[in-house]
């Protein structure tokens, strides 16, 4: 009977099955599955959310900083671009930014730790070259502007990218310029004209820069350039002016002043310019088409203009003061002594090579005066650029 109420019980157990842990089991799996995902959903959207409030109050800082930044408020602009960098430290552009703020504020030295981190990260960058570039050439270090402007010319930029390459090649070449190191400096305008556009104002500041290199041909040519655009430009004409009397092309050159003068009365150099370039003209005693009276009017008024310099400008009267032994020609009053009584209308007509000989002592005392007494001025002045004219001739 025992026997046989255990088999009942085993059967019955069996019947039944497994315990119910077991019957719960994928149930409570797929709980906790369920917590899991949801947990996971939970972190990730609160972490969403914290990156977004920083990233949201970074931009606000950045905005700030960027704005005070353009008005030049650097300090401001300093402590706003830090407050950024709070929320995303890495952020390339806060730390652009900030470098350049502190460039406002002349803290070169950390403005350099930036920039140099940001070009070891992005060395193709524009903006990053350029500033390293202008900071060495604020220390003299032309080697290293150099190659920092050359590569901001043929860097990445991410808007206006001609515009800006061209500028920074504008750059270089005005520190070149200031540095004295004119053969760089043409080469790098020469590379620049070939890429300039037809505008008048570029073209204009391409002469003007060709004329500080003391290139005057091509300076005329941009100028000539810029003015066929915007011909009735008083700046342009008055720069061509002085191009063209630079290179000794008088006649050019008072065109291009009297227009200028026309066009704006109030250019005293220009009208001082003019002046002398008319005299130039006037006399040259050396041109065509002048009658054997005039060119001996003109060679008796340049005898006697280089007699008053001559004797105003004492022997060894230096532009510093008196320097007595420093007289290298002290015969130049005893041969226009001697040559005096020879120089009128009558004798030059009588004699034809009395003009070559007059004029050879007139381009002599001018020369030796301008070495002894200083730069001349008015006739004189014109007298001495007539010898240059003629000199080798």
């Amino acid at each position: 009977m025992p026997e046989a109420q255990g088999e009942t019980v085993a059967a019955r157990n069996q019947a039944q099955g497994p315990p119910s842990y077991f019957a719960h089991e994928p149930v409570i799996l797929a709980l906790l599955s369920l917590t899991a995902v949801l947990s996971f959903l939970a972190v990730t959207g609160l972490s969403r959310i914290y990156y977004a409030q920083r990233h949201f109050f970074g931009n606000i800082w950045f905005a700030r900083g960027t704005a005070d930044l353009k008005a030049r408020r650097f300090e401001a602009a300093v402590a706003e671009f830090r407050n950024a960098l709070l929320y995303s430290r890495d952020n390339y552009s806060y730390q652009l930014n900030l470098a350049e703020a502190l460039l406002g504020l002349n803290r070169t030295n950390e403005a350099y730790s930036y920039l140099l981190s940001l070009w070891e990260r992005q060395p193709e960058n524009g903006t990053v070259n350029l500033e390293l570039a202008r900071i060495f050439a604020r220390k003299g270090d032309r080697d290293n502007a150099v190659r920092y402007y050359h590569n901001a010319i043929y860097a990445i930029w991410n808007d206006d990218p001609d515009v800006k390459r061209r500028n920074a090649r504008f750059e270089l070449i005005e520190f070149l310029l200031k540095e004295n190191a004119r053969p760089q400096a043409q080469a790098e305008l020469v590379a620049l004209a070939a890429d300039l556009p037809d505008e008048p104002a570029l073209l204009a500041r391409l002469g003007d820069l060709f004329a500080q290199a003391e290139d005057y041909d091509r300076a005329l040519a941009e100028y000539h350039r810029s003015l066929k655009l915007n011909p009735k430009n008083p700046a342009v004409m008055a720069a061509a002016g002085r191009a063209a009397f630079e290179l000794g092309r008088y006649k050019l050159a008072k065109t291009y002043l009297e227009s200028a003068v026309s066009a704006g009365p109030n250019d005293a150099q220009s009208a001082d310019l003019l002046k002398t370039t008319t005299l130039v003209l006037q006399m040259d005693p050396f041109r065509r088409q002048i009658s054997a009276t005039e060119r001996g009017r003109i060679v008796i008024e340049a005898f006697n203009t280089a007699g008053k310099r001559l004797k105003s400008c004492a022997p060894g009267e230096g532009p510093n003061g008196p320097t007595p032994d420093t007289n290298p020609q002290p015969d130049l009053l005893t041969r226009w002594n001697e040559m005096k009584p020879k120089i009128s209308e009558r004798g030059i007509r009588q004699n034809p090579n009395l003009v070559e000989q007059t004029m050879d002592l007139v381009f002599t005392i001018e020369r030796q005066a301008k070495a002894d007494c200083g730069p001349p001025t008015g006739t004189d002045l014109a007298l001495l650029l007539i010898s240059n004219m003629h000199e080798g001739s």
